[in-house]
């Protein structure tokens, strides 16, 4: 697929959860019936056209596409750059491919406090947040796996104390150069790009927080 038909695509899908955006937002404001009728419609059509521009099955759209309620707003993810001797640590996945460590904001954790758990589960070390790096729209700079926003938090930390252990998510955790990361990186969740911006944060006492 070329860069025009991604682009090309990526607008669809744009456009696709805007409709679904505005048709969630209506079924929880509005009060007449029949209003109610023209929402559901809509928003079932933006659930079938979900499902053939992302080639996926419509049950599963539905689930992860149309299961909430009230005005709509993007999920937030929270990544950790922990540095050790200049090199960065990255954790192998599942998947086999390799991430900062980090995940989903969990609706209990401020997002430091999120920040914090995710290395200790992944990467098993206790951290302490030094400063924000990035707060990036996920749509600008990652490849894209959800019908729905993301808000990318990227934040420095320093290691406190502990060490890998083996779980249920992470196989390894690995600290690397800048001009040696994996290949196989997970796009969906850390770009190349915003990995060097980790580095010139580390290497730039005064850095100043990026926000799209």
């Amino acid at each position: 697929m070329t860069e025009q038909n991604i682009s090309s695509k990526q607008q669809w899908l744009d456009w696709i959860a805007k409709i679904q955006s505005i048709a969630q937002a209506g079924l929880y404001y509005s009060h007449d019936r029949f209003e109610l009728e023209r929402y559901q419609e809509l928003r079932d059509i933006a659930a079938e056209m979900m499902a053939a521009e992302a080639d996926l099955l419509l049950a599963k759209v539905k689930d992860l596409f149309c299961n909430e309620t009230g005005y709509q707003t993007p999920k937030i993810d929270t990544r950790a750059a922990v540095f050790q001797d200049g090199k960065i640590l990255l954790v192998h996945e599942g998947t086999g491919k390799w991430s900062l460590p980090g995940g989903w904001c969990d609706v209990d954790q401020s997002v430091a406090d999120n920040t914090i758990k995710e290395v200790k589960e992944e990467a098993g070390l206790d951290v302490a947040i030094t400063r924000v790096i990035a707060i990036d729209d996920w749509r600008k700079h990652n490849k894209r796996n959800h019908p729905y926003g993301v808000i990318k938090i990227f934040s420095l930390c320093r290691v406190l104390g502990g060490s890998f252990e083996p779980n249920i998510e992470t196989t390894e955790a690995k600290y690397f150069a800048e001009g040696e990361l994996p290949q196989n990186l997970a796009l969906e969740k850390n770009s190349p790009e915003q990995i060097k911006r980790c580095f010139a944060a580390y290497h730039t006492p005064d850095w100043q927080t990026t926000m799209d």
